[in-house]
């Protein structure tokens, strides 16, 4: 486990008590079942925005407080454990990222701020199937006599109905399955030719079709130098894996707990069945997984801080260890569960359902290990 300055402390004393109090497990729970049309309650996002939180990794020249990556990830390990839904991910660590990284001084000063006070939520327009391969884009971006025509489809954009600006990944150059030729460019959400269509998803979050019918961009929209957005890309993608592997090791964690407190209080046979030796060595098992996914992800969130030139291979390693963690803990969440697992009255289902998107998103663990070996030349 990393050792936290005092200000880090503070942070994650906070994070834990909000959590608890003010948006536990239960409010996901009225929130899915109240069919809350952007994924999430826009009081949470609003407690979250006077907290600080939404300009964490925002400089502070624009706003922000720029209390760097594992900061930001210690608030998204306990909204993982509690499944609290917002756009906080979406927008104040990727979309800023993004700002950040590709944008030029007069983007960063309009955006950053309205970020970091959360009038504004950026979100990343990258995948066009069902799996991740930044690779693969098609979306169109041809010139015009004032810019640019974007032309395609973007699927599974998180937070696509709450989201006021979109960072999209388009092609400019060269044909699908290669980084080189892309461009990414800022778009506002409510421009002509632009849908959106909200989808129905196992977890119950705010994700969204977007289908661009010839939309016009300005040649000032435009993130960073055309047809060589790869490398900046990268680094956003980067960002966003170590984080959500954060959030999932927050995810796991409670599970862990959950698992932990059942074996400590279900009796069968006249006894806790937490002393049965085979759930016992199983318990054991599972928290040396734990601990070794947090080394791996507090790693990674550290390369990002120290701009490490290991940042590549241990956010793949972070990206994978906690997808493998997070698969099998919800797993035993509900076999050592048993029956009442599988009841919706119980929040079991809820860790399993979000655990199986996460798993997915921005690259399962097949996707990593493959990355974590070619990196390292296997």
């Amino acid at each position: 486990m990393a050792l936290l300055s005092e200000e880090q402390t503070l942070i994650k004393d906070q994070a834990v008590s909000w959590v608890r109090d003010e948006s536990p497990v239960t409010q996901f729970r009225a929130m899915r079942d109240s069919g809350a049309p952007l994924g999430f309650f826009p009081d949470t996002w609003t407690a979250m925005v006077n907290m600080g939180w939404t300009g964490m990794l925002v400089p502070e020249a624009y706003g922000g407080s720029g209390l760097g990556h594992l900061t930001f990830g210690l608030v998204l390990e306990q909204l993982g454990r509690h499944l609290t839904a917002s756009p906080l991910f979406a927008s104040a660590l990727v979309g800023a990222s993004a700002l950040m990284k590709a944008g030029n001084e007069a983007q960063k000063t309009s955006l950053l701020p309205k970020i970091a006070d959360g009038s504004a939520v950026v979100s990343l327009a990258l995948e066009e199937g069902t799996r991740h391969h930044p690779e693969a884009t098609a979306l169109l971006a041809e010139r015009s006599d004032d810019g640019f025509t974007l032309s395609g489809e973007k699927t599974f954009v998180m937070e696509g109905m709450a989201a006021t600006h979109f960072v999209v990944v388009a092609r400019t150059e060269g044909a699908a399955g290669s980084l080189e030729g892309l461009s990414l460019f800022l778009v506002d959400a409510d421009v002509d030719g632009l849908s959106r269509s909200s989808l129905s998803t196992m977890d119950s979050r705010g994700y969204a079709n977007l289908r661009f019918e010839r939309v016009e961009v300005r040649e000032d929209q435009l993130l960073g130098t055309l047809h060589q957005a790869g490398g900046a890309l990268s680094w956003i993608l980067d960002v966003a894996r170590a984080g959500l592997a954060m959030e999932m090791l927050g995810t796991a964690a409670h599970a862990f707990d959950m698992t932990l407190d059942y074996l400590k209080t279900r009796k069968q046979f006249g006894q806790v069945i937490g002393s049965f030796q085979a759930l016992g060595h199983r318990a054991s098992g599972l928290y040396t997984e734990m601990e070794l996914t947090r080394s791996c992800v507090e790693a990674a969130l550290q390369s990002l801080d120290a701009e490490s030139d290991e940042r590549e291979s241990l956010v793949a390693l972070a990206k994978a260890k906690a997808s493998a963690f997070l698969h099998e803990m919800s797993n035993q969440l509900i076999q050592i569960h048993g029956g009442i697992g599988m009841t919706d009255e119980f929040d079991a289902g809820f860790y399993l359902k979000r655990a199986r998107v996460l798993e997915i998103a921005f690259g399962n663990v097949a996707y990593h290990k493959d990355r974590y070996a070619t990196l390292n030349g296997f």
